[in-house]
C-alpha cells in the first residue's frame, strides 16, 4: 500500500485547509485510515481516524468541532477538512492506513500544514 497525501501549505489563523491522501497498491487490505501529525519536538500524535466504511470516526479532544474526516473508497482516497485553524496545528500531518489481516501499518511521506497568528 502507497499512500501520498496533499494539500498542506501554509494559513493563517482562522483559516481552512484540506488534505487529501490517495491510496494505491492493495487497497482491498485497507481497514482503518487515519491522520496523525508530528510538531517539531514533539512526538506523533492521533489527529483523527475513520473505519473502512466510513461509519465512525474519533478525533482528539484538541480538532473536535473543527476538522472533519471522510473518506471515498470508490476513488481510494481519504480527506481532512481543517477548519478554524489554530497555530498549534503548525506540524507535519500524516497519513494512516492499517491493513485489516495482519495490522500492518502503512505511511505516507507527510504534508507540512503552516499555521500563521
Amino acid at each position: 500500500v502507497q499512500l501520498v497525501e496533499s494539500g498542506g501549505g501554509l494559513v493563517q489563523a482562522g483559516g481552512s485547509l484540506r488534505l487529501s491522501c490517495a491510496a494505491s497498491g492493495s487497497t482491498f487490505s485497507i481497514n482503518a485510515m487515519g491522520w496523525y501529525r508530528q510538531a517539531p519536538g514533539n512526538q506523533r500524535e492521533l489527529v483523527a481516524r475513520i473505519t473502512s466504511g466510513g461509519g465512525s470516526t474519533n478525533y482528539a479532544d484538541s480538532v473536535k468541532g473543527r476538522f472533519t474526516i471522510s473518506r471515498d473508497n470508490a476513488k481510494n482516497t481519504m480527506y481532512l477538512q481543517m477548519n478554524s485553524l489554530k497555530p498549534e496545528g503548525t506540524a507535519v500531518y500524516y497519513c494512516n492506513a492499517r491493513e485489516e489481516l495482519y495490522g500492518t501499518d502503512y505511511w505516507g511521506k507527510g504534508t507540512l500544514v503552516t499555521v500563521s497568528c
